[in-house]
């Protein structure tokens, strides 16, 4: 008789859950899948290839070492990155504590305490009542929670899921901060860019100053073209102090990124980087993109691991059972050896939870449970169209910006050959001495421009490798996550 006890009590308790259930919590969320996102017509003029990912090192692609050592530099010695890695290593000291609490849990106590017990105690044995005694003790204990139906289980793999995004995170950081040094860098080359035409549009502005005081002391010109030359000086004065500091900001800010003081800033010499040449992008673009950016595979271990936690809340609605056992030894008195076997102690047994009323306390985790996974959902939607069009908008900026490239070359030609016509004509005697100035200021308008816009495109170009992952892979990553799925719905069925 006794041996169906523990099973009808079972049964008992699974026909008794009726009263916690689940029933009518559920999920929302459905993922997009990039292939579904129409990409065809935005990117038809682009050139494809298969071999178009971004690659690890895709700084020495710029041809300037000093960017390359800089940015070597920087993933060594930045702060934020040391940052990301605790991260990482918090969250993976998450996971190894919940997959220790599955394990069976076993200690030994060993206390000895002095008190002088009460004559009215009954607890303790008539001979030490009313006298200063010791009670001493030594114990084992065990204990396992038998997981019944993988709730800790489940809570453990859904820690693993968040180390794993952690850890994509952590990488993720790194092309960040790859990214941020180029553009820096290309910001420290334009602003020598824009010296270099203030300190010609400063001589230029000098002389024509020098040239009009002369005509107005001679009657050949006013007063009023003195002061409008004086103006033109003051203002390249005022460019070339803010092309100075607009280098020493760009240092500083490579300091910065490099996890240096001030003074190594000052050390970064003028860039040299290589014009890339017109975007190529991979081939199946949007559905290699989930598994070449961080962020949308650190998403997808978010949403793996929510869906873990849904699971581990379901599992608190059925009843579960734990073992656990206790053996030792304990005696009172001072001279009593505790270690004899009249003092020994044991106890044993299973022990059975069931939820029956619970003031909607499980429901309340699973609902939690059910909107946080619809959250992440949405998140990485919404990720999955961002990183889509981010690459659609880069190629379509970096191709608009070598155009405007192309035409602003031309406008510098132009302009570099009225600059000659005007000298030689004024070497000739057929023109003054303001009218080759005048010219000289026109072609220095349209070097800025033009810097300005190289300038843009390889900041458009690093930007665009970023949004192409920035050489991250993580295409196993994915394939265990949909494998993970797999089983999870195979187990289901």
């Amino acid at each position: 008789m006794r041996s169906f006890a523990l099973p009808a009590a079972i049964a008992l308790c699974l026909a008794m859950t009726g009263c916690v259930t689940s029933r009518g919590l559920h999920t929302t969320g459905t993922m997009t899948g990039a292939g579904k996102l129409a990409a065809e017509r935005s990117l038809a003029e682009v050139q494809l290839s298969p071999t178009a990912w971004p690659s690890q090192d895709w700084w020495v692609a710029y041809g300037d070492p000093q960017l390359s050592s800089l940015i070597e530099e920087a993933l060594k010695t930045n702060p934020s990155l040391e940052q990301a890695q605790a991260r990482a290593r918090q969250a993976q000291a998450v996971a190894d504590n919940a997959n220790a609490g599955r394990m069976p849990q076993a200690k030994l106590d060993a206390s000895i305490t002095g008190a002088y017990l009460s004559k009215k105690n009954p607890i303790y044995p008539p001979y030490v009542l009313g006298t200063f005694a010791w009670s001493k003790s030594i114990l084992g204990e065990f204990s396992w929670d038998l997981d019944l139906w993988g709730g800790k289980r489940a809570e453990w793999e859904a820690a693993l899921g968040h180390g794993r995004a952690a850890q994509i995170d952590a990488y993720a950081a790194r092309i960040e901060l790859s990214v941020n040094v180029a553009r820096a860098y290309v910001r420290l080359g334009y602003a020598f860019a824009q010296q270099d035409v203030a300190e010609a549009e400063l001589k230029r502005a000098s002389q024509s100053l020098d040239v009009t005081r002369k005509l107005v002391a001679g009657g050949l010109d006013t007063p009023q073209q003195e002061h409008l030359a004086d103006s033109q000086l003051a203002s390249a004065e005022q460019q070339k102090v803010a092309a100075d500091r607009a280098i020493d900001a760009a240092r500083s800010s490579l300091s910065v990124l490099l996890g240096q003081g001030p003074d190594r800033g000052l050390a970064i010499e003028r860039p040299h980087m290589l014009d890339r040449g017109p975007a190529v992008l991979p081939d199946k673009l949007p559905v290699d993109l989930v598994g070449r950016r961080a962020d949308l595979v650190a998403a997808r271990w978010e949403i793996e691991a929510a869906n873990k936690d849904i699971k581990a809340a379901k599992a608190e609605f059925l009843p579960n059972i734990s073992l656990s056992a206790l053996a030792g030894f304990i005696a009172v008195g001072g001279s009593t050896n505790v270690l004899q076997l009249p003092a020994r102690q044991y106890a044993f047994g299973p022990a059975l939870s069931l939820p029956i009323f619970d003031g909607g306390h499980r429901r309340a985790r699973l609902a939690v449970a059910d909107a946080e996974y619809d959250a992440m959902v949405a998140r990485y939607n919404g990720l999955v169209v961002s990183a889509l069009n981010d690459v659609s908008d880069q190629v379509s900026a970096l191709a608009s910006v070598r155009q405007q490239i192309t035409l602003e070359k031309r406008a510098v030609d132009d302009a570099q050959k009225s600059w000659d016509d005007a000298m030689t004509a004024y070497k000739g005697g057929l023109k003054g001495p303001l009218t080759p100035l005048t010219s000289r200021q026109q072609l220095l308008a349209a070097q800025q421009r033009l810097a300005a816009l190289e300038s843009e495109q390889v900041d458009i170009s690093v930007r665009l490798v970023e949004a192409l992952g920035g050489g991250f892979d993580g295409t196993a990553e994915v394939a265990d996550i949909d494998a993970a799925k797999a089983r999870q719905a195979s187990t289901t069925r």
